[in-house]
């Protein structure tokens, strides 16, 4: 795993989305990793629902306790963010089976 990558536990931070209907979408932060000299951020919402999607998206800290979340519109981009992501999962899953 990249120095710069980080996964998070059950003791995740929590980040609030305000989707475009006005309504909040409260997320446990996964991960936030590079790629290309960008950072990203992966975001599980909370919930029950097993078919749950996880959210990318580009981040930018822009103080302690305030971060910008850019959509990814570009579908190159959205790839190797997705591939990157799956490296960092696939990475701590075999970490995991060692640590055992």
């Amino acid at each position: 795993m990249n120095e710069d990558s980080k996964l998070y536990d059950d003791n995740a931070d929590q980040i609030t989305l305000t989707l475009e209907d006005g309504s909040e979408l409260v997320c446990d932060v996964i991960a936030i990793f590079p790629v290309d000299g960008k950072n990203y951020i992966a975001l599980l919402p909370q919930g029950d629902d097993p078919d749950t999607e996880i959210f990318l998206y580009r981040f930018e800290q822009k103080g302690e306790d305030d971060v910008d979340l850019i959509n990814i519109e570009d579908d190159e981009e959205f790839d190797a963010v997705s591939d990157a992501f799956d490296e960092l999962l696939d990475n701590a899953e075999f970490d995991e089976m060692f640590e055992e």
